[in-house]
């Protein structure tokens, strides 16, 4: 007997059959199954009524000229099209004349094209609200507000830091370093320098075994990012938890903290899963908008990073149709023959200070190669760049189970993560 798994892929899916004696387990977050106690503006219009830890949004605008609402860029799939109206519609309730301007949270990401802002937004928001797009590089954006507990400089964006009140919208998924999404993320990294975001991910704090998805409590990470908030004034959030058909099924909106930790509370009940080690370990990046590049990738990797046996192999399947998302991410492993233990022995020996771009990604990219093999899946990315970074390929699933399969020689045993990023994997 066999079993068909179906895993996210772009905006579809692949599939592929594997025996029932070699499949352990199947890992999913209960969210996918989740059943939403309203239709999806609903939700969210019931969490602005009833905000926590905070006034309603429409007492709170009152009397504030500048009012600038941080939101989630393309790499995130916030369904900005349902959240953005709503906040709009609730801050011109308690003050029709605000000067509203959305700040696009762009964080170390590439700027926004105004394709993706339709797409995210609508092309009425788009059309006749004001948008700013962050660009961490642009200092003459920037005004220095502190020191982060860590120690790095805090280069704000300027328009967060002079709004009369800043507000975020978002949604909350466990993050592999930052133990969660939403919340404070929307400031640090998200409206911050290229500088203060450099400081916030050395290597240092990325090896802490307290920077893992699921968790907050003593995650370095998180406290910089709490703190960078408070500087900023986070006066209020909207962040919202989303199924893997990216439809909202639960929303939390108030005080930066405590409506955080509600959404944080639910959302780590629904996507903890007990880990059940495998020779093979199948999952993807939860398909669009995630799975764009080999970047975001890495966060559905590390899903498997969790459940894979040491010189296991791990499949994930991802469109990478924009390539390796970072050049100097690509060049960490393109430059170095000498493989992940090479790249990981360089980027121990940075001091935060010194933190070079996108190394994060690299250390946890070359971590995860240290304990197993990777095969990208994908039809959409040159092979090339792939293999450039020390991973395997394959152009369909049964071709990489396949592959995996003659990499591990002995009868080999699966766990398949559909949707590596939405879950918490833990022992």
């Amino acid at each position: 007997m066999a079993t068909t798994i179906r895993i996210p892929y772009a905006k579809s899916y692949l599939e592929a059959e594997l025996a029932d004696n070699e499949l352990l387990a199947v890992l999913e977050s209960k969210a996918h199954n989740y059943r939403a106690e309203a239709d999806e503006t609903e939700i969210v219009r019931q969490a602005l009524q009833q905000p926590i830890g905070s006034p309603r949004l429409s007492a709170m605008v009152k009397g504030k000229q500048k009012i600038v609402i941080i939101a989630s860029d393309h790499t995130r799939p916030v369904p900005s099209r349902i959240i953005a109206p709503l906040l709009l519609k609730e801050i011109r309730k308690g003050n029709p004349d605000a000067d509203i301007t959305f700040l696009i949270a762009t964080g170390f990401h590439r700027s926004t094209t105004t394709e993706e802002l339709i797409n995210k937004f609508g092309e009425k928001i788009v059309r006749e609200e004001k948008i700013v797009i962050h660009d961490c590089r642009d200092d003459a954006s920037m005004v220095h507000v502190g020191t982060l507990p860590s120690g790095g400089s805090i280069f704000m964006n300027k328009l967060a830091m002079e709004s009369d009140l800043l507000l975020a919208e978002g949604f909350i998924e466990p993050h592999f370093f930052a133990g969660f999404s939403g919340g404070r993320k929307s400031v640090l990294p998200g409206v911050v320098s290229k500088e203060t975001v450099l400081y916030n991910h050395s290597a240092k704090f990325i090896a802490s075994e307290k920077a893992r998805a699921g968790n907050l409590d003593g995650n370095p990470l998180h406290i910089d990012m709490l703190y960078a908030a408070k500087v900023a004034k986070l006066a209020f959030i909207l962040n919202v938890v989303i199924d893997a058909n990216k439809k909202i099924i639960k929303a939390y909106s108030g005080d930066m903290v405590e409506a955080h930790a509600a959404g944080c509370a639910f959302v780590g009940d629904l996507a903890s899963v007990k880990a059940v080690p495998a020779d093979i370990v199948i999952t993807s990046n939860g398909g669009y908008p995630l799975d764009q590049n080999l970047y975001q990738t890495v966060k559905g990797m590390s899903a498997a990073e969790a459940t894979v046996k040491q010189g296991g192999v791990i499949i994930i399947c991802s469109a990478c149709n924009d390539g390796h998302g970072g050049e100097d991410f690509y060049k960490w492993f393109a430059e170095e023959p000498g493989g992940a233990r090479k790249v990981m022995d360089k980027i121990m020996k940075i001091e935060a200070r010194h933190t070079i771009a996108d190394q994060w990604e690299a250390q946890i990219l070359a971590r995860i190669q240290l304990k197993a093999t990777v095969i990208v899946v994908t039809d959409c990315c040159e092979h090339k760049i792939i293999e450039d970074m020390h991973m395997k390929t394959a152009k369909t699933l049964p071709e990489a189970i396949k592959l995996a399969k003659s990499i591990i020689v002995k009868a080999s045993s699966f766990t398949v993560i559909p949707d590596g990023v939405s879950v918490i994997v833990r022992e």
